[in-house]
């Protein structure tokens, strides 16, 4: 008479090799879940900095050659401390410039933002159009 089932060894076996499988489904999940943590971290900080450089091009009484720095409220962050730091300088103007003429700016943008204990940077470029006046030229 043969007795049907399995025996100790093949179901520590068996045991074994799935073990082995959720161990390595479990690395990969953690591995997924790390990189999309970042691509969102990236992408929050792409939108947010596309939004203070349109808010900052729009500032016409923004500081020439003077670096102007703040924070971003946790709210629109998703509760990670960010910031930003921007300086905008003449970029194009014509030869010889007087007072009246356009002139080329450029704003340059770095945003920051912390993705665990290390900080990340994104920094964005913007250029706008300006009358030029007498202080300008000095």
């Amino acid at each position: 008479m043969k007795s049907r089932g399995f025996t100790l060894l093949e179901m520590l076996v068996a045991t074994l090799i799935m073990g082995i499988a959720v161990v390595g489904l479990m690395s990969a999940i953690t591995t997924s879940v790390r990189n999309a943590s970042r691509v969102t971290a990236r992408d929050r900080a792409v939108l947010l900095a596309r939004s203070k450089m349109g808010e900052l091009l729009l500032d016409t009484h923004f500081p020439l050659e003077t670096m102007v720095q703040g924070d971003f409220d946790p709210s629109v962050t998703g509760g990670v401390p960010g910031g930003w730091s921007a300086r905008l300088r003449h970029f194009e103007m014509l030869p010889n410039p007087v007072p009246g003429n356009q002139a080329l700016d450029r704003m340059e943008l770095e945003i920051w933002w912390m993705f665990g204990s290390e900080r990340r940077t994104f920094t964005l470029n913007g250029y706008r159009t300006d009358v030029l006046r007498p202080e300008d030229l000095q």
